[in-house]
């Protein structure tokens, strides 16, 4: 059986291809494919049971229809994220969908880290000055992070890893979540309401879900209780902040620094080569003449580590399809119709 990857990155590939040929040893076929998976793209799934699909494919109501039409029966999602995937549609035209519910935290944390040092101490501004041969100091100050106050939104597997370095700059620590992380605490965090997060931190990083009551939840309102120096990381979903507001924010001549992995907008443009391209998407072109804000493309999670357990779990998940099993990656179990 030939089983087809969708988006997937040049050096992702090897990896994929080593975690399938050591499960599989020739039983199936892997062809992977740098195109992502939306309704102009669709037909090229035809006749494929399993689909191995990227975060930035678009799997909305009619692509699964067709998918399912086509006879594929199993969506692989690798990444951990599945707000590009409508789970209801799949559910009806009896998809079974499966995604990498863990992976190394610490590759996203440790890039969160260097998104708000870099904004910090002016990394971006400096290198491009040093490349000139301009080795002036004007415009560099940054400032100690020992001392200061580090809000932590979410403090999950990623959160923790995020709070234990700023544990070791001797921050102290604030946190935001639905349930408190028994391993803050012992570091020290204090668990406090998000208005007064925002309102004490002086650099706020952000590691939660992308939900509906996640939505925006960096707004006007929210930015209006930073710190005029306060530093934004946002290394989880594009769509936690509102893009507008924060817009507004830097125009105002407030944040020190903001440094973007991820972007509300980015389907479409993230992990594509737009250089030659008019950048139509005004908000991304306006965030970028920010001399202090730094904005990267969704490679917070992209370390040898994280995407080879990546690519070990969704074969895991390929398997548990093959055998009529559910576990705990599975988010729509199979045959299940309404």
């Amino acid at each position: 059986m030939e089983i087809v990857a969708y988006g997937v990155l040049s050096d992702e590939e090897p990896l994929l291809r080593e975690a399938f040929d050591t499960a599989f040893a020739g039983r199936h076929d892997l062809r992977c494919l740098g195109l992502f998976l939306d309704r102009d793209t669709v037909p090229t799934a035809h006749g494929h049971e399993v689909v191995l699909s990227s975060v930035n494919d678009t799997l909305d109501a009619g692509v699964l229809r067709a998918l399912a039409e086509g006879g594929t029966r199993m969506i692989a999602q690798r990444s951990t994220g599945y707000n590009n995937i409508d789970l209801g549609a799949a559910e009806d035209v009896g998809l079974s969908v499966a995604r990498v519910s863990f992976y190394s935290p610490y590759s996203v944390a440790e890039f969160a880290w260097t998104l708000a040092l870099a904004v910090n101490r002016r990394i971006v501004r400096a290198a491009h000055r040093t490349r000139e041969f301009d080795f002036r100091l004007d415009g560099l100050m940054g400032r100690d992070l020992r001392g200061r106050t580090a809000g932590v939104v979410g403090t999950g597997k990623i959160g923790a890893a995020f709070t234990r370095i700023a544990h070791g700059f001797g921050m102290r620590l604030l946190g935001w979540d639905l349930v408190e992380n028994p391993e803050c605490l012992a570091l020290g965090m204090e668990y406090v309401p998000r208005e007064r997060l925002f309102a004490e931190a002086d650099l706020v990083s952000l590691h939660v879900p992308l939900l509906p009551d996640t939505h925006h939840l960096v707004d006007a309102e929210a930015l209006a209780l930073m710190k005029d120096d306060a530093v934004l990381v946002n290394s989880s979903r594009g769509g936690l902040v509102d893009t507008d507001a924060l817009l507004e924010t830097l125009r105002a001549g407030r944040l020190t620094g903001v440094g973007l992995d991820v972007y509300e907008e980015e389907a479409g443009v993230f992990f594509l080569d737009k250089s030659l391209e008019v950048m139509t998407d005004e908000r991304l072109a306006r965030l970028m003449t920010f001399s202090n804000v730094l904005v990267t493309s969704h490679q917070a999670y992209f370390t040898r580590d994280a995407v080879g357990q990546i690519a070990r779990t969704t074969v895991a998940n390929i398997e548990d399809h093959f055998a009529g099993r559910t576990g705990g990656n599975t988010l729509v179990g199979p045959g299940r119709t309404r």
